[in-house]
């Protein structure tokens, strides 16, 4: 499978994942993360939808310093979903160890969704800004 092909599975595979990971966390804003499996789904998704943002970054820089990379960028709005992107990891880290311990919701918590969501918003807008790339190609 050549780089094309990596990136085009994997932004499917992103793109369904953004809706899974902002529906379940819409859900827990919504109920102020009431109910265990809906905290376990959304750290699940999390996960899951992190390691496949991450392949999607390492598709276009490699393994090269990604903080470099992206410093460099011409595009502002990339530059800022980054950094968005790196904040609602910490506070997602954070927000899932006091979870572990404690079961209930914090205020990291609540600042992780509010961060999430604007996260979210600039991943829409990114895939936005990209939907030539999902449409098929003519041969």
């Amino acid at each position: 499978m050549n780089k094309i092909a990596k990136l085009k599975t994997c932004d499917w595979s992103l793109l369904f994942l953004t809706a899974a990971i902002s529906a379940s966390g819409i859900y827990l804003e919504a109920t102020h993360s009431r109910g265990l499996a809906a905290v376990w789904i959304h750290i699940a998704v999390g996960i899951v939808f992190f390691i496949f943002v991450a392949y999607h970054i390492y598709l276009h820089f490699g393994k090269s310093n990604w903080f470099s990379r992206f410093h460099k960028l011409k595009s502002q709005f990339t530059r800022v979903l980054w950094w968005v992107s790196l904040a609602t990891l910490i506070t997602g880290i954070i927000a899932c160890i006091h979870w572990f311990i404690t079961s209930i919701h914090s205020v990291v918590g609540g600042i992780h969704g509010k961060i999430g969501l604007l996260m979210i918003l600039l991943c829409i807008c990114h895939i936005g800004r990209r939907i030539k790339f999902f449409k098929s190609r003519k041969k």
